[in-house]
C-alpha cells in the first residue's frame, strides 16, 4: 500500500509546488482583500463594493472556471465519444511506453480504454487539444460576462448613492457603459480559427495543457487583457497597471525564484517535496538503511545510456524501492484509489523521477555518520521555513505594498482622488436636471 499522507505533509507539499493552485489561491485571497479594504479607504461604498465584485467574483473565475468546463467536457463529449479522459495523451509520445503502459494495465477495463484512445493517436490528441481550448476560452467568456454586470452594477450603485445624498428623484438614465466585447476578446474571435490551424502537439502546448498553473496563466493574460482594453478612466487603468503587473510578478514568476534562492541558501538539501521530507517513511529508510539500498538498485540497472522505458520498466519491476515509494506517496506516479497499482492511463514523467532520484542522493550523501534524526527535524525545518518565507513574500507584497501603491497614487497624481465612475455619474446627473429645468 502507499504510505498515507498527513494533513501537515498536503499543506506544506501544496504550498511548496509551483505546479499547485493552493499558493496561488492563497496569494489571490490575501490581493483581493487587501486592494478591497483599500477601495473602501479611497472610493468608500459603491468603489469598495465594485472591486469586491471584481476581484473575489474573479478569483471564483479563475481558479474555479476551467477545471469546471474541463469537467463538463469530460462528462458530455467524451463521454459521447467513449474515450476514456483519464488517459493522458502525453503517453502517445512514446511507443515503447504506450506498449508498456497497455500491458501493465492494473484492469482490463483500464486496459482496453488505453487500446481504445491509442487506436487513433491523432483523434485522441485533437479531441484533448480540443478540451483545453474550449474551458480555456469559456473560462474567458465568463470573466468578460461577470465585467459587464460589474460595470452595470457599478453605476446604479453610483446613481442609487447621488441620489441618497442630493435628495432629488434623478430618473434612471441609460448606462454610459454599455459596450461590446472588449478589444482583447474580439482579437480571440478573430484570430481564433486561424490559430486552430497552427496549433501542434509539441512540448509548450503540453506545458499549458497539464500544469494547471500554467493554464491559468493563459487564462489571466486574457483577464489582464480586458481589464486594461475596457479601463473606463485613466485611473482605472492606472490601477490596473499597478494590479495586473503586480500580480503577474508575484504570483507566476517570483515564488519560484524566492524558492531557489532559499534552496541554495539552506544548511541541509531542501529540493525534495514536503510530503517526503515529512514523512515516517523517510526517518525509516535511514534507520532501516532502505534509502541506500534503493539507491544503489537504482544505479546498478539504470546507467547514464537509459532510455526513458528503461526507467519506466523500472518503475513497474521494483514497487518496493524506495523511489518508486515515494514517487507514488508525492503523487509523481499516480495509482488506482487506495491501492498502490500504478494507474497506466496517466503519465509519468520520466525526468522527474530522475530528479526525485539525484533530489534523495543529495540528502542522503550530505546526511552525517551519526545523528540522523537531528539532520532530519533540521531538514523538516528549513523545508517549512523555506516554505512559509516563500508564501509570506508574496501575500506581504500582493496583500500589503500592492493595494498601498495603488492607494498612494490616489493621492500623489492630479485629478486622481475621487472614484471616477462618481465624477461621471455627477456630470450625468447634472445633464439630466439641466435637461429637465429646459424642458
Amino acid at each position: 500500500m502507499i504510505p498515507a499522507i498527513t494533513a501537515t505533509e498536503y499543506i506544506y507539499s501544496k504550498l511548496g509546488s509551483n505546479a499547485s493552485l493552493l499558493p496561488l489561491a492563497v496569494k489571490d485571497i490575501a490581493n483581493s482583500t487587501g486592494l478591497t479594504v483599500g477601495s473602501y479607504i479611497t472610493g468608500k461604498n459603491v468603489e469598495g463594493k465594485d472591486r469586491f465584485i471584481d476581484e473575489f467574483g474573479t478569483e471564483a473565475i479563475w481558479l474555479g472556471g476551467i477545471p469546471f468546463f474541463k469537467k463538463f467536457t469530460d462528462l458530455t463529449l467524451y463521454k459521447i465519444l467513449g474515450i476514456d479522459p483519464k488517459f493522458d495523451v502525453r503517453n502517445l509520445k512514446n511507443k515503447e511506453i504506450l506498449e508498456k503502459a497497455i500491458e501493465k494495465a492494473p484492469t482490463e477495463k483500464i486496459k482496453q480504454s488505453i487500446i481504445k484512445a491509442s487506436k487513433n493517436p491523432k483523434y485522441t490528441t485533437n479531441l484533448a487539444i480540443a478540451k483545453f481550448g474550449f474551458s480555456t476560452f469559456a473560462a474567458i467568456f465568463t470573466y468578460a460576462a461577470l465585467t459587464k454586470f460589474r460595470q452595470k452594477y457599478r453605476l446604479e450603485e453610483a446613481k442609487e448613492e447621488l441620489r441618497e445624498k442630493n435628495k432629488n428623484k434623478i430618473e434612471k438614465f441609460q448606462s454610459i457603459y454599455t459596450q461590446k466585447v472588449p478589444k482583447a476578446f474580439s482579437l480571440v474571435h478573430k484570430n481564433n480559427k486561424q490559430n486552430n490551424k497552427d496549433i501542434s502537439f509539441n512540448g509548450s502546448i503540453q506545458d499549458f495543457m497539464f500544469n494547471p498553473v500554467k493554464n491559468l496563466m493563459i487564462l489571466d493574460g486574457s483577464i489582464t487583457a480586458e481589464r486594461l482594453a475596457s479601463s473606463q478612466s485613466n485611473q482605472e487603468l492606472i490601477n490596473y497597471i499597478i494590479k495586473e503587473g503586480g500580480t503577474w510578478f508575484f504570483m507566476y514568476f517570483a515564488g519560484a525564484m524566492i524558492q531557489n534562492h532559499l534552496q541554495n541558501k539552506a544548511k541541509v538539501p531542501i529540493k525534495l517535496d514536503s510530503m517526503i521530507i515529512e514523512s515516517k517513511e523517510l526517518k525509516q529508510a535511514f534507520k532501516d538503511n532502505s534509502i541506500k539500498t534503493s539507491l544503489d538498485e537504482y544505479t546498478a540497472k539504470i546507467n547514464k545510456d537509459a532510455k526513458d522505458i528503461d526507467i519506466y520498466n523500472f518503475i513497474h519491476e521494483n514497487p518496493d524501492n524506495f523511489i518508486v515509494k515515494m514517487a507514488k506517496k508525492s503523487k509523481l506516479i499516480k495509482t488506482i484509489k487506495n491501492t498502490d497499482k500504478i494507474d497506466t492511463r496517466a503519465y509519468i514523467d520520466i525526468n522527474d523521477i530522475k530528479d526525485l532520484k539525484l533530489n534523495l542522493e543529495e540528502l542522503y550523501n550530505k546526511a552525517p555518520k551519526d545523528d540522523i534524526e537531528k539532520y532530519l527535524k533540521d531538514v523538516v525545518k528549513a523545508k517549512r521555513g523555506a516554505v512559509l518565507k516563500n508564501i509570506g513574500i508574496c501575500i506581504g507584497a500582493l496583500g500589503v505594498a500592492v493595494p498601498a501603491l495603488m492607494i498612494a497614487m490616489r493621492y500623489i497624481l492630479p485629478n486622481n482622488r475621487e472614484y471616477k465612475v462618481m465624477e461621471i455619474a455627477k456630470q450625468e446627473n447634472h445633464k439630466e436636471n439641466s435637461l429637465s429645468k429646459t424642458a
